[in-house]
């Protein structure tokens, strides 16, 4: 036991505790604006108003209701899982048979087109705004979702396809000759070991397709008019451009907007840190 708290305590470095207290600082910093969310929300009108404490004094849920109902985010919520659910579900199909097709095939210009593919990664995805709205203008799906979703898809093909080619690398050759020998096609070695081996990754580029697809604002609002097709970011910002913005329920649709992606990260985060780590160790 001595041992132990020796070990404990010469592992407590001046340097570590440094580091300590700056991580602990950082996060204090970050979450001191979201505590302040949840505190709003939780607010009445003439509370909020008053301001200069963070814990509600009469604590109440009429607001979340209220904003809830009112303002059909329900609706808009059900916008937004359509759109993030379609494009990740874009991404996963389309980027896992090229990331398989960048590590395990063989054919010309292979080395080029991937990396060609993380060069992309250096584009600023505003530099192509207006060609992307003109080119939706003539196509005919300017305002819909699907002018959504599909920019969403390309635009993360530079990180997914680093992403998964390293970690369909990281998978033994070995399976795959074995199941060429078993009599395997292509797409049966893809399907049946490199996608169940690769798990973890899929699931660390679903959230970090999910999460940004989630947030979106810009495209967004230059796309989209019709008001029965907003995103919970657009309605968000309805919300706050009145005459009179009401902050507490400026506070709440923000809680209702946020708390989709945290119950996302904690349900993945098993996965996360593993696919993470897999998929860039090389």
């Amino acid at each position: 036991m001595n041992a132990v708290r020796s070990g404990v305590v010469r592992q407590l470095t001046p340097g570590r505790l440094v580091a300590y207290a700056a991580l602990a600082l950082y996060a204090v910093v970050s979450l001191y604006p979201f505590a302040w969310m949840v505190s709003g929300a939780l607010k009445g009108r003439d509370e909020i108003l008053r301001g200069g404490h963070l814990v509600p004094r009469e604590p109440t849920l009429d607001t979340l209701v209220d904003t809830w109902s009112r303002l059909h985010f329900f609706d808009y919520l059900l916008n937004s899982v359509k759109v993030a659910g379609l494009t990740v579900l874009g991404v996963l199909a389309v980027y896992s048979l090229a990331s398989y097709a960048f590590a395990v095939l063989d054919f010309p210009g292979r080395r080029f087109l991937f990396w060609f593919f993380v060069a992309l990664l250096f584009v600023p995805g505003i530099t192509v705004l207006l060609p992307l709205v003109i080119l939706e203008n003539k196509l005919g799906i300017l305002g819909t979702h699907l002018g959504l979703v599909l920019p969403f898809v390309n635009g993360t093909a530079p990180l997914t396809v680093l992403l998964l080619t390293n970690a369909f690398r990281s998978i033994p050759r070995e399976l795959h000759d074995a199941a060429r020998v078993d009599g395997a096609g292509e797409a049966r070695i893809f399907w049946r070991v490199y996608l169940p081996l690769s798990r973890p990754s899929l699931i660390t580029i679903a959230v970090l397709t999910a999460v940004p697809t989630w947030n979106e604002y810009v495209l967004t609002r230059v796309s989209l008019n019709d008001e029965s097709r907003y995103t919970l970011p657009l309605a968000l910002e309805a919300l706050a451009s009145g005459n009179v913005p009401r902050y507490n329920e400026i506070m709440a649709g923000s809680l209702i907007l946020v708390v989709p992606v945290i119950v996302l990260f904690l349900v993945a985060q098993r996965y996360f840190v593993n696919g993470l780590t897999g998929a860039v160790k090389d």
